[in-house]
């Protein structure tokens, strides 16, 4: 009697050589052993050599790799099936036929669902070749984890080991009229019905190929058909989780990632048949699941583009993106403590947008003040022996600027302030005092605010980061400011009685830093010594 194998490997193949054989060669030589797995591989009527490849590695390993040829079917889910059809294994694991296992891949997969007793067990996949892949997942291995509190949800592709009775218990099957996310409703069942789910990060189980020629299938659907693909996963999502926090769980990636996508900067450039039809789709989505916990926990950016097309703003949407890809994000409206993006469409009647659609809750806004925050000019005024910088500094934020000043600040800024380049400062933390005087206007763009400051310089050895302190949504931020490739003035002396040295440079980050220092020191210092010398006699 044949002893069944552990696991059994399901190959969907189109055109995919010369990527084909490095998938094979990682699966024939997995640690677990031939006689523990099954590759069934199903050629879907490819037009390259992947067909004769597949022969080639069927006729070296005939009791372990089983291949079916058919005419194309148009996508992975028909081939999917019928491999899943002949299936023998315990458990059965999905690949992508341009894709490749780590050598021990299938062993440690297999012994830690048996360990715990997992219907699915995800192992940690990276891209390769550029290729995204979503790594928060696999912070840490755990052996329970759930679909509604972890970031499985993002991580939604069948490229999982599953138990195979789980898979025939409920026939799980993909949907076949899909061509974009058909591994979706087949992976979130499984998740939904599974009694346990496993996550392993303690090594690299996939490797994810994104192909030279893009022509994976994702890449070419339109607008439209991703559209009607991410409607029916949500539909069919929506029929195995009743509506509440666990649904907006799993909803959260279709609209951050799926419906996101369709709304991005090529988005103006559909015609206008097309763009009507997003929106409506886009809309009804909206209607159907969009509650007010996901409103509110999307990004101000999202959450604009998503109200801009539920409202049938289509040419609004439309300058949106335009002008967020020329320009950037909109300065903030500062407005009795609130904070708004000023987007298209922001009070326009005619759109009738609420106004909490454009609220910036928090999200992003240190990372969007600092990008926003930069110098426009620098000089030095002096009266006498006083001297002052006058700085006129671009901030992202219009309206309520009160706030809004620009302070020499002594020591460096946190290093978790270095990559946003922004901080929110902690409810503990105290501003620096506002020195020198500030005058504050709308840029003649209308893309911020200049804040003038004139600020006094001291005598002293400091060297100073000249940062913008600024509240915004209740919270206040502190803003380096950002001088590359402004043009700095050249180091002033100033000072009689304590000659003084003050220049204003930029430093390896692109910030603005105000150095001082006197010209010499003390009568014990090196002036002292260098009188000493010039007074001593000339030797003869």
């Amino acid at each position: 009697m044949t002893k069944r194998p552990d696991v059994t490997v399901v190959i969907a193949v189109y055109n995919t050589m010369p990527y084909l054989t490095e998938c094979l060669n990682s699966l024939v030589g997995q640690s677990i052993g031939l006689d523990r797995l099954e590759i069934v591989a199903v050629d879907d009527g490819s037009t390259d050599t992947s067909g004769q490849e597949l022969d080639r590695f069927a006729e070296r390993y005939p009791g372990t790799v089983k291949v079916m040829h058919q005419a194309n079917s148009g996508g992975p889910a028909a081939p999917s099936n019928r491999a899943l059809d002949a299936a023998t294994g315990r458990f059965v694991y999905f690949i992508g036929s341009d894709d490749y296992l780590g050598e021990e891949a299938l062993e440690r997969m297999v012994a830690y669902a048996d360990e715990h007793g997992s219907d699915v067990v995800v192992g940690k996949m990276v891209g390769t070749n550029g290729r995204y892949v979503h790594q928060k997942l696999y912070a840490e291995s755990d052996p329970d984890i759930s679909l509604y509190r972890s970031a499985l949800p993002f991580t939604l592709a069948n490229t999982k080991l599953f138990r195979r009775a789980l898979v025939e218990e409920h026939k799980l099957r993909f949907p076949e009229d899909l061509p974009v996310g058909s591994d979706q409703p087949f992976t979130i069942e499984a998740c939904v019905r599974a009694r346990k789910i496993s996550v392993l990060a303690d090594y690299t189980y996939y490797y994810a190929v994104k192909r030279g020629d893009a022509s994976n299938i994702t890449y070419r659907a339109d607008h439209l058909a991703r559209l009607r693909c991410t409607a029916r996963i949500m539909e069919h999502a929506a029929g195995l989780i009743p509506a509440g926090p666990d649904r907006d769980a799993v909803f959260k990636r279709h609209f951050e990632w799926e419906l996101s996508k369709l709304l991005q900067k090529d988005f103006p450039r559909l015609d206008t048949d097309t763009r009507r039809k997003v929106c409506e789709g886009i809309a009804a989505l909206l209607d159907a699941y969009f509650t007010d916990g996901l409103r509110d926990r999307t990004g101000v950016v999202r959450r604009v583009r998503f109200g801009l097309a539920w409202r049938g703003a289509v040419d609004e949407l439309s300058r949106a993106l335009s002008d967020e890809a020329e320009h950037g994000t909109p300065p903030f409206l500062l407005e009795d403590g609130r904070a708004f993006a000023a987007y298209p469409g922001f009070r326009d009647s005619a759109v009738g947008l609420p106004d909490h659609f454009y609220e910036v809750l928090g999200e992003g806004v240190a990372g969007r003040l600092a990008k926003h925050t930069r110098l426009e000019s620098a000089e030095w005024e002096q009266e006498g022996e006083d001297l002052a910088l006058a700085l006129t500094v671009r901030i992202g934020v219009v309206g309520d600027t009160a706030s809004a000043v620009v302070v020499p600040a002594q020591g460096a800024m946190p290093a978790s302030a270095d990559k946003p380049g922004a901080r929110r400062l902690p409810g503990d933390v105290r501003r620096p005092d506002a020195v020198g005087s500030f005058v504050r206007e709308a840029a003649p763009d209308g893309r911020g605010t200049l804040l003038t400051a004139r600020v006094p310089v001291r005598p002293g050895t400091v060297k100073r980061g000249l940062r913008v302190y600024v509240d915004v949504a209740g919270s206040t931020y502190e803003i380096p400011v950002r001088a590359d490739g402004t043009a700095m003035p050249l180091a002033r002396r100033w000072g009689r009685t304590e000659p003084h040295r003050a220049s204003v440079n930029v430093n390896s980050k692109g910030r603005l830093v105000l150095t001082t220092a006197p010209l010499w020191e003390p009568e014990t210092g090196a002036f002292s010594r260098l009188r000493s010398k010039m007074s001593r006699p000339k030797r003869k």
